[in-house]
């Protein structure tokens, strides 16, 4: 995979991280350390997951290694006390990675990468695959919590009531 063929497939996964962040938005303030599903993480836990999870893929495919595991969530969480940090911490974590997966070169996707998940490897490009696939997991996740509070989540293909910023580019370009 290049940078060219990447560049599509993360603007898709824009629209998908607009709609986890109404998601995200839509959590009762008073439930983030809810456990609506047991044997679950909590609404702040899993987000916080998800979103560190993100921070940490990305930061190390160009380094050719991810310091990444499950032990780095408490110490981002940390940092979130209420529901707006929650919303800050999901948007502001797009931000950094999008930044970092904007930057990738050819051989940065193509680059084998160390991981901490008991010792696999996986080219560039994979690594930034399974940033996307732990997303949709832990989004099915947060839609599983939403119904159990009561929350009817947006719908899974809604781009269009994403913020401008996560929106289709043909509707950004209208």
């Amino acid at each position: 995979m290049n940078k060219t063929m990447m560049a599509g497939f993360w603007d898709h996964f824009r629209t998908m991280h607009g709609v986890t962040v109404r998601c995200v938005e839509a959590i009762p303030k008073d439930k983030l350390d809810a456990r609506p599903c047991n044997d679950m993480r909590t609404a702040k836990e899993l987000v916080t997951h998800m979103y560190a999870q993100m921070r940490f893929v990305t930061d190390g495919v160009p380094k050719g290694h991810i310091a990444y595991t499950d032990a780095n969530d408490p110490i981002e969480m940390a940092t979130i006390k209420s529901h707006d940090d929650l919303v800050r911490y999901a948007k502001e974590s797009w931000e950094i990675a999008d930044r970092r997966v904007q930057s990738l070169t050819d051989a940065q996707l193509e680059a084998i990468v160390q991981t901490e998940w008991g010792g696999l490897s996986f080219p560039g490009w994979v690594c930034i695959h399974i940033v996307y696939d732990e997303h949709l997991h832990h989004r099915g996740q947060l839609y599983a919590f939403l119904r159990q509070l009561g929350v009817e989540p947006p719908f899974l293909w809604d781009f269009e009531h994403n913020a401008p910023e996560y929106q289709p580019k043909q509707a950004q370009q209208a």
